[in-house]
């Protein structure tokens, strides 16, 4: 069982711990051995400078209280977008987007750091350009072996990038992971399919967290965190406001789906690359 926590991140920290702190319980509580939490499940800055000015490295508060809850709920905990301060902010004085994974003993047992960052000017929505303080990755991470199967890290816009969720398959990932704060008119038009086609076409489930509703003055999100199945079904959903949905996760069925319609073995990398 996982559970996806949907939720409205805004620049108070405190308030954003109090809102993330209590579905993770709440999920525990339910028998979830894997909580999912979205991007920017710290705070969403009211402007890039804002951000810049809230991040943290690692080893600081935020960090260290997830640990410590991923320790007292007994679940495994991935952290979809973290404002990092790593260890060149003094010399770049930008932040990573990182995905962070926790095991229920609250050990750091991934982090990924976003690839793709999304700079766009679409009409009627708020010019956002990520790059403007934040570094790009540098690696894709191989999956990682949880309790509910192999976890496959990404970010909101990587989504956007099926070469990267190939990868993962190819890696042996079971499970893709797109913890998002996708725009409302960019979701409206293109989250769910985008999530069942990245399903479909890499025989995984894919599991999106989403933040939704108003963040402050000039920014708002999506919101309908999924689980999809390897079919590209739709398994489990949230649709506006904050909230909390759950899905089994069917290994087993995942392997029928592969050994029906076995795609992965058809792909014709002599052609066009093996990735």
């Amino acid at each position: 069982l996982v559970a996806v926590a949907q939720v409205t991140s805004t620049a108070d920290k405190e308030h954003n711990w109090r809102q993330c702190s209590a579905l993770v319980r709440r999920a525990a509580a339910a028998g979830a051995r894997a909580v999912f939490l979205p991007e920017g499940f710290d705070y969403i800055g009211d402007s890039p400078q804002h951000s810049l000015a809230l991040a943290e490295p690692l080893h600081g508060d935020t960090v260290g209280r997830y640990r410590q809850l991923a320790r007292e709920c007994d679940v495994w905990l991935s952290l979809g977008g973290f404002h990092e301060r790593g260890q060149d902010w003094d010399s770049t004085g930008r932040i990573y987007n990182c995905h962070l994974l926790l095991d229920n003993s609250g050990a750091l047992v991934a982090v990924y750091r976003k690839l793709h960052l999304f700079d766009a000017a679409l009409p009627g929505a708020p010019a956002l350009c990520e790059s403007s303080f934040t570094n790009p990755g540098r690696e894709l991470l191989p999956p990682i072996d949880t309790p509910v199967g192999k976890l496959g890290l990404a970010v909101c816009y990587d989504l956007r990038f099926p070469e990267l969720a190939q990868a993962l398959r190819g890696a042996g990932a079971q499970i893709l992971t797109f913890p998002s704060a996708f725009t409302v008119p960019t979701g409206a038009a293109h989250w769910e399919v985008l999530l069942r086609a990245r399903a479909i076409e890499c025989q995984c489930y894919v599991v999106a967290a989403a933040q939704t509703g108003r963040h402050n003055a000039s920014r708002a999100s999506f919101g309908h965190s999924l689980v999809a199945d390897p079919w590209g079904t739709v398994v489990a959903q949230c649709h506006e406001g904050p909230g909390l949905c759950l899905a089994h996760i069917d290994l087993g069925y995942l392997e029928q789906v592969r050994r029906d319609l076995p795609v992965h073995g058809h792909r014709r990398g002599d052609i066009y690359g093996a990735l």
